[in-house]
This record gives C-alpha cells, structure tokens and sequence, in this order.
C-alpha cells in the first residue's frame, strides 16, 4: 500500500485496482487476437470503455457529488461545482493493442479547476503512483522525489511524437533536433500518464509534449510537483493544465529544456 492512505487516494486506487482487473484479463488476449484478419481494435475499444464504466461506477458511488471529465463518456456536471474527476482508463491504447506491456489507468482530481490529487496505476508491474496536494507523491510506499541531474547532457527525457492526422510534425523535428545534441537520450514510451509518473519517480529527468488532454495530464501534473519538480508548458509558461503543452522535469534542467525548445519554435514552420 501507498504512504500516503487520505479517504481520497484510498477511494482512487480502489477505484483503480478494480478496473484494472479488467484490464489485465482483457490484456491477456491481445496476443491471440494479433494474428487474426480483423485485428484486436474492436476489442481493445470495448476493453477501454470497460475500464471506464467501471471507474465511474466506483468514483460516483464513493462520491457522488462530484463530476466527471471522462475520454471516452465526455463531461459530466459535478453537484457540489467544485469537484471532477478527470479519468482516463487506459493510457496508452496503442501499446495494449500492440500487446506492449506499458500503459496505465490514470485518475486525476481537479478542484475548481486546478489538480489536486492523482493516481496513476500500472497494473503489468504493480507500480500504485499517488499524490495528493500538499501531502507528497509516493510510488507503493515509497517517497518520489524528481531526479538530482543539473546537467543536461547527463539527462534522459521522454516525449511524444505526434502521430498521423495531428499537426506538428515539422516543430516535433524542429525541437528533437535541437534537443538531442545537449541531452543523453530521449524516449517515446507512448503513455503520457507514465511519462510523468516517471519524472516524480527521477527515471526521466523531463518530459514535453503538445496537444495533450485534461485526463493525460492531471494526475501526472499533481505527482510531479508533489515531487519537487517543476510543471509549465514547453516554453515555461504557466497554464500547462488549461493548454495541454506541458515541459515538466526537475527545477535545475528545467529553464535549459525551455531555452532550447523556445529557439527550436523558431526553426519550425507547419
């Protein structure tokens, strides 16, 4: 269990466990269904609105006063107008399609707006991350804190790569270029949940992206800066919640990674 046991991540990770049992099993026959003419898409969609009847069910009866912001079933208006759950039951879709065992339930808390508490749950290796505003994040019963690199060449920082259909591609480029040369690596796991949880946890020193949803970045937003770190959008700006462009890394590597993204926008004509 988690250090941190308020009534709230004690609702959420419940709430978490229990839809990723469903999860899990439905995971398991992704593999059988590669093989077949029509593919496991179908049955990974169904697998995703599973997840989350099943977290709106637990969520709504453990508080039925607050409202939803949901991936797949839209908006739902809280009672109290001050509480949402922000709720995405399965990030990192294309992975579980693929049978890639890296995806997460992700289940943020927003308070008039502003996130103040997340859970982001992997069930393939049993990794509980929680934060709750003001009370720390912690992954099972340990304290995260955000990695102790100040050099950027030392660093490891994650992203995501627009995929077909979306802009940006060309500042993608434009900003891979202009990172690479100053960092060790950079990675593409495909789970922008994840990909937060794991700058709380120092196992990337950063991570950016664009175009990012509500229930892809609250939790991981929360954990992050409940680990020391720091949260604005890839040019350092201060809405990366209300935007969906999000920089977060640790305080020392932080104005390096917006400096540099900041002179690769320049470069970078969709």
């Amino acid at each position: 269990m988690s250090a941190l046991r308020s009534p709230l991540i004690n609702v959420m990770t419940a709430a978490a466990k229990k839809a990723a049992r469903v999860l899990i099993r439905d995971f398991g026959e992704v593999e059988h269904l590669q093989v077949s003419r029509k593919g496991p898409a179908d049955f990974v969609s169904v697998a995703d609105e599973k997840s989350e009847r099943t977290l709106r069910e637990e969520l709504g009866r453990a508080r039925p006063d607050y409202g939803f912001r949901l991936e797949e079933g839209g908006t739902i208006a809280s009672k109290d107008g001050i509480h949402n759950w922000v709720v995405d039951p399965l990030d990192g879709t294309t992975n579980f399609l693929h049978g890639l065992p890296h995806w997460a339930i992700s289940i943020g808390l927003e308070k008039n707006g502003e996130p103040v508490a997340g859970v982001i749950y992997d069930p393939i290796k049993d990794e509980m991350f929680v934060a709750e505003k003001g009370q720390g994040a912690y992954l099972n019963s340990k304290r995260l804190r955000v990695s102790g690199r100040r050099k950027l060449e030392e660093t490891v920082l994650a992203t995501g790569i627009p995929f077909h259909g979306l802009q940006g591609h060309k500042r993608f480029s434009a900003e891979l270029d202009a990172i690479m040369p100053n960092v060790a690596g950079v990675r593409r796991f495909g789970a922008a949940a994840l990909d937060l949880a794991y700058v709380a946890a120092g196992r990337f020193d950063g991570f950016w992206e664009w175009n990012l949803k509500p229930w892809d970045i609250c939790a991981g937003i929360v954990m992050v800066r409940e680990s020391a770190g720091l949260v604005t959008d890839p040019h350092g700006g201060d809405k990366p919640y209300e935007t969906g462009n999000v920089l977060a890394s640790t305080m020392d590597i932080h104005p390096k990674v917006a400096l540099t993204l900041r002179a690769a926008a320049k470069n970078a004509v969709e």
